[in-house]
């Protein structure tokens, strides 16, 4: 019988554990447990990794509490430019999206980018107009403001400086959201999204929107997301060196992303993490931070949410 299994992340990053308390830590376990349990009934009930991916990444957009759709972090100029991604294992069909602002769930578009056009990949005013053609929802300006991220940006805004939403404000972590799947026919999905870096420049591309790079799924090995130092991510094309890996290597999944998280990425300066799963139902949720919030679930009876270090 085919297992299957579901593993997300909601940013890996500099976690000071004595500054989280109990109730915040608890309202990020709520959501990530809600988006596991919504992800994995899809899965349940035979549907396919691509809905179960973007049914768990739905969730995770519509909480302020991640650095993705509805808590989205501000650029240089007090706006918000989201990014996400999603790719099918089965048939490596792409979609995705980067520069938007307005549409409240990313992630669908980035599925609309992949279901109904030929393209893979939309950006700024092009991609916000096929939403409006597929009448997607939007949401206005206030419904992404949050006093957290306004309160970051305010600190650095004005400079050249720009932060991951993870790092330098140590207590006031959020991150790129994303999760894998394994369904009952043996496929695998990814999928992305993300709010970027605070204070970015106007225009700053991360590596969630980008196949291979943040985000990537093929039968023959592993399907991946990250989240973490986007520009150090696209440099390493991380999400596929772990398909590479094992593909040309023969390395397990926990061998593969050993090697890209705790050594390749930190050898060019990078940081951050990753989830993957491959057609045997493994997972591994690696990360070479403090912590990532993470969560899985197999049908072999594997549930795991956390936040830091085990």
């Amino acid at each position: 019988m085919q297992e299957i299994a579901i593993a997300l992340h909601g940013g890996a990053g500099t976690l000071i554990n004595g500054e989280m308390t109990p109730e915040k830590e608890k309202e990020y376990k709520n959501v990530l447990s809600l988006a596991l349990k919504k992800g994995y009934k899809v899965l349940e009930k035979k549907g396919n990794a691509t809905d179960a991916v973007q049914t768990a990444v739905i969730v995770m957009e519509n909480s302020d509490l991640f650095n993705a759709g509805k808590g989205s972090v501000f650029t240089a100029d007090g706006t918000h430019e989201m990014e996400a991604a999603i790719m099918d294992g089965k048939t490596r069909q792409s979609g995705a999206v980067a520069l938007v602002t307005g549409v409240k769930n990313p992630i669908l578009l980035a599925r609309a980018v992949m279901d109904k056009s030929q393209h893979v990949f939309l950006a700024g005013e092009g991609a916000i107009n096929f939403a409006e053609e597929l009448k997607l929802d939007f949401a206005k300006p206030e419904y992404f403001y949050n006093e957290l991220r306004y309160q970051q940006w305010q600190k650095i805004k004005d400079s050249e400086k720009f932060q991951l939403d993870h790092s330098a404000i140590k207590n006031s972590k959020m991150g790129t959201v994303g999760c894998v799947a394994l369904d009952s026919s043996g496929n695998l999905a990814a999928a992305t999204s993300t709010g970027g870096m605070t204070n970015k420049k106007v225009g700053r591309l991360g590596d969630s929107g980008i196949a291979g790079a943040g985000n990537y799924a093929n039968n023959k090995t592993c399907a991946v997301s990250c989240t973490g130092s986007g520009e150090y991510f696209i440099r390493g094309v991380v999400a596929y060196d772990v398909s590479c890996l094992i593909e040309m290597k023969g390395l397990s999944l926990e061998e593969a992303t050993q090697e890209v998280i705790q050594k390749r990425i930190l050898e060019i300066g990078g940081d951050g993490g990753l989830v993957a799963i491959d057609t045997q139902a493994n997972i591994s949720m690696q990360f070479n931070t403090e912590g990532m919030y993470r969560a899985c679930k197999t049908s072999k009876g594997v549930e795991h949410i956390a936040i830091y270090q085990d």
